[in-house]
């Protein structure tokens, strides 16, 4: 027989799950969103040319099945003066999610955005994600961590630090880094960790595949990157025909057991990558076709 104490600590506990509050129930990215084996999809940024409404459009022209917004773009071609980020309006949420649904497309992440250290202030950008059903939200806000951690906590949305390229005239700048981001982030909620920009390690001089076993167990998102060559003037081309390893990246993601969103963060031929995007989508594609 069942303990009179231990059966009704058995039914509290089920109770408060079932009526916990609706922010602390995390937003894993849906599997149909998978490509070869990957959530991949569009840094809206790679569009940041074009209206939120038409990178929704061109991401899934691509064949990507998520989207990664960032901060500012501009909605529509109807609404040029309306911008989309953590300050819009429901009525606006409303127009973004409407047009997903259209494209079945699946809203997985948003960055890069500042994140405050002033709680109210940062808990804005944590209700936008949690209203766009995000899995993450991508920083640099280092000196916010410990605001961060304790949102994390409350809406169970993951944040990825994010790597720009190694600085020659600012050598505080150490998000390049990948030992300085496992620094600030072993120690923290394991919500917390790298979007690895498998690009900008390349322009600082790195391997991609080393830095994501340095960061192993703590990526959260990547902005996968394949570049001409090694250096800070590489520019982007379709996975495969660049110095990235991109089979050796997915492999050890793999390995991993990552489960973020690989944003392509296509920064070239900027007004016309369209048919460069889908050959990236098309690699992974016969990557997990292969594997």
């Amino acid at each position: 027989m069942i303990p009179i104490r231990t059966l009704c600590c058995a039914v509290a506990g089920a109770a408060a799950l079932l009526f916990a509050p609706a922010r602390l129930v995390s937003a894993p990215i849906p599997e149909d969103c998978q490509t070869g084996g990957f959530a991949i999809g569009c840094q809206a940024y790679t569009f940041n040319r074009f209206t939120v409404f038409e990178a929704i459009e061109k991401t899934a022209a691509a064949g990507g099945k998520v989207i990664e917004f960032f901060p500012g773009q501009k909605l529509s071609k109807e609404e040029p003066t309306v911008s989309f980020d953590h300050n819009a309006s429901d009525e606006v949420l409303d127009k973004v999610k409407a047009k997903l649904a259209q494209y079945h497309l699946h809203a997985a992440n948003y960055g890069v955005v500042g994140i405050p250290k002033d709680e109210d202030a940062a808990r804005k950008i944590f209700e936008f994600a949690k209203k766009m059903g995000l899995y993450g939200v991508t920083t640099e806000s280092v000196d916010a961590l410990d605001t961060i951690e304790k949102l994390v906590k409350e809406y169970d949305i993951r944040v990825g630090f994010h790597d720009h390229p190694r600085r020659s005239n600012d050598p505080n700048y150490r998000m390049w880094d990948p030992n300085y981001v496992l620094s600030v982030v072993k120690d923290r909620d394991p919500r917390i960790g790298s979007c690895a920009d498998t690009g900008h390690w390349v322009r600082s001089g790195l391997k991609p595949v080393e830095c994501l076993r340095i960061l192993k167990g703590r990526i959260m998102s990547s902005h996968l990157k394949d570049l001409d060559e090694m250096g800070p003037g590489a520019h982007d081309v379709p996975y495969g025909t660049g110095v990235s390893d991109i089979p050796g990246i997915l492999d050890e993601l793999k390995s991993q057991g990552f489960v973020g969103n690989i944003s392509i963060e296509y920064e070239y031929h900027w007004e016309s990558s369209l048919p460069e995007v889908a050959q990236c989508i098309g690699f992974v594609r016969g990557y997990g076709a292969k594997k």
